[in-house]
């Protein structure tokens, strides 16, 4: 399963979109039973993309997530490169076509540079 960095603050966030090109903001609240549906799958998805890093925002814990992002509804899931938003998905997730999608950017993004 993709190891899960937890980001407890908006300067945590920033730290992390700067010292990951590629990552993956998942944001949730504890509340949210389709959340906890869904952070397994992306966990167990991203295995496939070792590259990309995988952060964990409580939208609870850091209110200032939403406006930063423009999160309307959780969970959200946002695909970052080099600290600009590519993809994002939001409250039900379909994973076929979210894999689709990832795999098209991570052979374009990694196919001649290196990643952190």
């Amino acid at each position: 399963m993709k190891e899960l960095h937890e980001l407890t603050s908006l300067d945590m966030v920033e730290a992390f979109l700067e010292n990951y090109k590629l990552s993956f903001l998942y944001v949730s609240r504890p509340e949210c039973n389709v959340c906890h549906a869904i952070l397994p799958k992306l966990r167990e998805l991203l295995v496939h993309y070792p590259q990309i890093h995988l952060g964990h925002i409580d939208a609870n814990q850091v209110e200032a997530v939403a406006a930063r992002f423009l999160i309307f509804t959780v969970p959200t899931i946002l695909l970052m490169i080099e600290k600009k938003e590519y993809l994002r998905a939001d409250r039900f997730v379909r994973f076929d076509h979210l894999n689709e999608q990832i795999e098209q950017i991570y052979e374009i993004v990694t196919q001649d540079d290196e990643v952190k």
